[in-house]
């Protein structure tokens, strides 16, 4: 793969700015999302004074907004020739205040919006260049964090905490990756997706008070290894921690929950409030 481009969400702060920073050293061009015009500014700059031959782009989007996903995807669409990799980093934690349930622009659970709809809603809509720049491939950011999905409370309007929402909206962008990863087999995009590290030194860590435990660094590696390590360019469809190939959840192996995840996903990716489940 000579010369990549790349799209990192979430790129403005911890995981995505590693991940931006190492990537842009590796040359190549980067496409570097962000819901703050100040703050994606100041790390595209940051990218540009550490490696001068990268080139740099940068795209605005709150992706708690489906409109604004689809919007960006279409940006992206119309301006971009290729797309060799897609890093779904963008996360919405457990929040400082994790018993108040947050609703996204659409009326949803926020983890669930940002962590799953909005990251498949985006890949689904850049498949046509992912598949037109093959051989690509998708890293979706999750977490060793996972709780199975209560399909009879699937956007926790009873029971709420900020953490368990997390964890749920981790284990549906697993399962999203798996079924993802099956339905484009053969096409040369590869979609795989990982817990980097344990408790790394991030914004959302510390908002809902737990003690970082490891460096952003320490997330990095595994993640830009699953974007460019040519012995993992026909892997698919699996969930590692860190560099181990690990076993998910068990719901995550549930074909008929799988199934059932996807069909409601797609009805709120497709049309945004206006599906069950909303609210």
């Amino acid at each position: 793969m000579s010369r990549p481009t790349t799209l990192i969400t979430g790129a403005t702060q911890g995981l995505g700015r590693g991940l931006a920073l190492d990537l842009a050293a590796r040359g190549g061009t980067l496409l570097l999302h962000g819901r703050d015009r100040a703050r994606l500014d100041a790390v595209a700059a940051e990218v540009r004074a550490v490696a001068p031959n990268a080139t740099v782009r940068t795209y605005l989007a709150d992706l708690s907004d489906l409109d604004q996903v689809h919007a960006l995807a279409a940006e992206i669409r119309a301006a971009e020739p290729r797309l060799d990799g897609l890093v779904n980093n963008a996360v919405a934690g457990g929040g400082a205040e994790p018993l108040t349930r947050e609703l996204s622009a659409q009326g949803y659970e926020l983890r669930f919006a940002v962590n799953h709809l909005a990251p498949y809603a985006l890949t689904r809509d850049l498949l046509p260049l992912l598949t037109a720049s093959a051989p690509a491939r998708v890293v979706n950011v999750a977490s060793i964090g996972q709780e199975a999905i209560d399909f009879d409370n699937v956007m926790l309007e009873r029971d709420y905490e900020g953490l368990r929402a997390y964890c749920r909206s981790k284990l549906a962008l697993i399962m999203a990756t798996f079924e993802l990863a099956a339905e484009l087999d053969g096409t040369g995009v590869t979609v795989n997706t990982l817990h980097p590290a344990h408790l790394m030194d991030t914004e959302g860590v510390r908002a809902y008070g737990l003690t970082p435990a490891t460096g952003v660094e320490e997330g990095v590696q595994p993640t830009v290894r699953l974007l460019t390590d040519p012995e993992l360019a026909s892997t698919t469809g699996r969930y590692f921690d860190r560099f181990t190939d690990a076993r998910a959840h068990e719901q995550a192996y549930d074909a008929e929950a799988r199934a059932r995840l996807m069909r409601l996903t797609r009805t709120l990716v497709e049309r945004p409030g206006d599906a069950p489940g909303a609210g």
